[in-house]
Formats: C-alpha cells, structure tokens, sequence
C-alpha cells in the first residue's frame, strides 16, 4: 500500500502514487517558503482522518491527510523539520495567533 493509501476504499496504485507524491511535495514546497517551519501529527478521530499539519514561524500552517503517525515522521524526516505530536504538544500558539488574526479580519 501507498503511504497516502486508504483502507476503506480500493484505490488504483498509480492514483495512490500520484496523491502521495502531489502531498509530499506541496508540503516540501510550504516549508522550502516559509521561515521556521515545524511538523505536527494531528491523530485521526471520530471525524477526521488523521493528518500531517506543518506550521511556520508566522503561524501560517498547511494540513494533509496521512495514514498513520509513522508515514507522517517519514514526510517530516524527508522535508527536514521537527516533527512533534499534537497530542503530546498541544497547537503552537504562533499558529493559535494567525488564526485569531484571520477570523477577525
């Protein structure tokens, strides 16, 4: 199976493959062009899957859906960045702010 891979659904390989491709390099991409970035593994719940979320110095953050926290510390560990686990950390409160920033604009 393809690290973005689901369970639930039969995926055709080649689309498994190009979802996880598009992933890790638009991830790569958001940390190649923000200050400070840093990763977190969000765990899945009852409503939503579970998911890699990277956050910049600024706060501005990007989210996509993982399968697992392993698959999520291989994208971390390839891009290159501190990998922390939300349940462990908590949200960084840089990424609390931005979007405090955002809702009252």
């Amino acid at each position: 199976m393809g690290l973005f891979s689901r369970k639930e659904k039969k995926v055709p390989r080649r689309q498994q493959k190009e979802a996880e491709a598009a992933t890790r390099a638009h991830m790569a991409e958001f940390a190649a062009s923000r200050i400070g970035v840093e990763a977190y593994f969000e765990p899945a719940t009852p409503r939503e899957q579970a998911a890699l979320l990277l956050v910049a110095n600024d706060g501005e953050w990007t989210r996509r859906r993982v399968p697992d926290l392993a698959s999520a510390a291989d994208v971390a560990q390839e891009i290159g960045l501190p990998f922390y686990e939300v349940v462990k950390t908590g949200y960084p409160a840089a990424m609390r702010r931005y979007n405090e920033k955002k809702r009252s604009q």
